[in-house]
Formats: C-alpha cells, structure tokens, sequence
C-alpha cells in the first residue's frame, strides 16, 4: 500500500532567498545521487500560499510501503556527504521547532 512520508517546516523569515537556492541545490544533489533515492516513487515540495505560518514548506515523498520509506531514509541519513553538506545547510534555514515528519497512508 503506498505510504507519503509528509515533511512540515518554516524558513526563517531572513533566510527565504537562501532556500530558493538550497532547494536547487537540493534536486541537483538528489538527482546527481538518484541511486539513492530509487524507492522514491514521486517527490513534491509545495510552499505555503495562503493561511499558516510564514514560510511554510510542505514535502512529500511517496513510497510504495514502510519498509521502501525506510531503506531509503536510512540510506541517505546515513550518507556523510549529504549530512554534512545538504542536511547541515537546511537545518540552518528552517525554524527547528517547526519541522515534523509523518507518515500518511491512502484510505480511499
């Protein structure tokens, strides 16, 4: 059964025009390294338009199940390059209170 793995989080507000280009940074990375994310059946980024927080970041990441979510996650958190590169610089651009990660399934 397919899975989204839905990722809430706030740029802070000085740091917007920075995310722009971490975000091309970020797919350049992920498709340089696509080998990584092979479980990946569909990936979104969505920006919050109206309502909400300022800033706001919505990611969602499809997998076919759990256990394809986790052979991915764990595949790429694991990656000393894209911690020490992608991860450290994103988590300097969000609010850290206000990033969450769930897992949402289909029931209709």
């Amino acid at each position: 059964m397919t899975i989204f793995m839905v990722e809430t989080y706030v740029v802070k507000p000085e740091k917007q025009a920075e995310f722009v280009t971490f975000g091309k940074k970020f797919v350049e990375w992920k498709e340089k390294n696509a080998e990584k994310f092979k479980e990946v059946k569909s990936w979104r980024l969505f920006a919050q338009m109206l309502g909400g927080n300022f800033g706001g970041y919505v990611e969602v990441w499809e997998f076919e199940n759990m256990a394809e979510c986790e052979k991915c996650m764990n595949r790429v958190m694991q990656d000393k390059d894209f911690m020490t590169t992608i991860y450290s610089e994103f988590t300097s651009l969000i609010v850290p209170a206000t990033h969450s990660v769930n897992i949402w399934n289909g029931v209709m």
